[in-house]
């Protein structure tokens, strides 16, 4: 199984009054390492994968030890636990080498911006996805 490595910077405006990054904070960094994960298809060659638009339909968080400020990045690893016909799952894990702070999930929807619907997964799209699916996980066509 692959995974998707995101180095995500601390910034000082994350913290909240106990010290520690505030729990919406840790959405912010879902969504950068989503992006760039999501992304990495489409530049590369021109593909217009992911580009349409997406929509999140769902999360699921559980923090695990708060995260103080620091200036070293934490590594916020990305991987897929199920591709559907227009739905994708998305696990993370936001991590130093010996401690997870969050452990969370989002169920994305390809959409389309023009029609103002959403999409199925493309051939393409579900290929670059399953070089990311959990082993322990099976892919619905």
């Amino acid at each position: 199984m692959a995974r998707h490595i995101y180095s995500c910077p601390l910034r000082w405006s994350d913290m909240d009054a106990f010290g520690h990054v505030n729990n919406v904070v840790f959405l912010r960094y879902l969504e950068e390492a989503r992006i760039d994960f999501m992304f990495r298809l489409a530049p590369g060659d021109g593909s217009p994968s992911f580009s349409g638009g997406s929509v999140v339909a769902r999360h699921e968080i559980d923090y695990k030890r708060p995260l103080v400020h620091r200036h070293e990045p934490v590594t916020i690893e990305s991987w897929v636990t199920k591709i559907g016909a227009a739905s994708l799952t998305i696990a993370y894990e936001v991590k130093d080498a010996d401690v997870v702070y969050v452990r969370a999930s989002t169920v994305v929807v390809p959409f389309d911006l023009e029609a103002q619907r959403p999409r199925r997964i493309t051939s393409e799209e579900r290929e670059f996805l399953q070089e990311y699916v959990d082993d322990g996980m099976s892919s619905a066509a």
